[in-house]
């Protein structure tokens, strides 16, 4: 190593690599970290091993959720079989159980969330990965976004019971509808404000990831503003805010306290979007401390067991989708 007033210059084989001063002792610091840890014995076939033993940690995790179901529902399956996930009727009084009506309202509820939250999780994402990286309004939103995320759920179930209702209430009646107040419209429009956090960051995300050359070029090529979004930047993140759009799925598909407030915790196929229903998850917080004997005990927990099928085979489509989605862009 030959040593100047500005600059070291290292001899590596077959190379010459002229670093400063703060670069030289950031490289010395980790190769004394290097050999601390060599001499702890972390060398790195250890620390693969590590890694290895977390994800495989993980999915003892999800293996031991589901065993866990499948087990304590083991009497519900083995009395009603099949019939258990397209049966309309729930009955705790002559013990007859069927899931289908939650799934439905499940299904429901999510979806329609789902479809309104992207109406606003999407121009979110454009205005603040796009249109407003930096600044005060940027920072405003942010952070009104994160707090979005963190308020409790049932804080959103007294909104929506005290705001909502009445004014669903009131529109129901205008459309000659049975004012009820409460059901899947409503529980929708709650959970679409609890889902928008999660679409919104992750599409802001992508989206001010987009190359910059690339934008420039379209630019070059006489586009304008919004012919860049729709066509080169929205293709190129689009699996990106799908990815985003999926992860609000999931956690539509779970919630329980905000929406068994303002559903109408109904154990009937619904009729339309007005009318009050269940979900696999409000029936369960709202029976499951009734629950006294062994068949209904086990049937609810064939619920939550029915609520984790849903939630696996509705991420696997998504995942199938995303990779197809790669697969075009390459």
């Amino acid at each position: 190593m030959e040593k100047s007033t500005d600059h070291l210059s290292i001899e590596l084989p077959k190379l010459h690599i002229l670093m400063d001063r703060s670069t030289e002792d950031f490289l010395v610091r980790v190769h004394k970290r290097t050999m601390a840890g060599w001499k702890l014995g972390l060398s790195e076939s250890f620390f693969r091993k590590i890694l290895y033993v977390a994800g495989a940690f993980v999915l003892v995790i999800l293996t031991a959720i589901f065993m866990s179901l499948a087990i304590t529902a083991i009497p519900s399956i083995g009395h009603f079989g099949v019939s258990f996930l397209f049966g309309a009727t729930w009955d705790p009084v002559r013990n007859v159980f069927g899931a289908f009506p939650f799934v439905i309202g499940t299904l429901f509820v999510s979806l329609l969330a789902l479809a309104i939250s992207t109406l606003f999780s999407l121009p979110i994402s454009i205005f603040l990965g796009e249109y407003s990286r930096e600044g005060a309004i940027s920072t405003f939103i942010k952070s009104v976004i994160e707090l979005l995320a963190g308020i409790p759920s049932v804080i959103y179930g007294f909104c929506g019971l005290f705001l909502l209702v009445p004014m669903v209430r009131a529109l129901e009646i205008k459309l000659n509808v049975a004012p009820y107040g409460v059901g899947i419209f409503t529980s929708s429009l709650v959970l679409a404000v609890m889902i928008i956090p999660y679409s919104a960051s992750i599409g802001r995300e992508v989206i001010s990831l987009f190359p910059s050359d690339l934008k420039e070029a379209a630019f070059s090529l006489g586009a304008t503003r919004f012919e860049v979004i729709r066509k080169v930047i929205l293709p190129y993140a689009r699996s990106g805010i799908f990815a985003g759009i999926l992860l609000s799925l999931g956690r539509a598909l779970g919630e329980t306290m905000a929406v068994t407030m303002v559903i109408g915790n109904s154990n009937f196929i619904p009729k339309g979007i007005f009318s009050p229903a269940n979900t696999l998850a409000s029936v369960i917080a709202n029976e499951f401390t009734e629950a006294t004997g062994q068949l209904y005990l086990s049937s609810l927990i064939e619920l939550g067991l029915v609520l984790f099928m849903v939630t696996t085979v509705i991420n696997i489509l998504g995942k199938v989708i995303i990779h197809r989605m790669d697969m075009k862009e390459k």
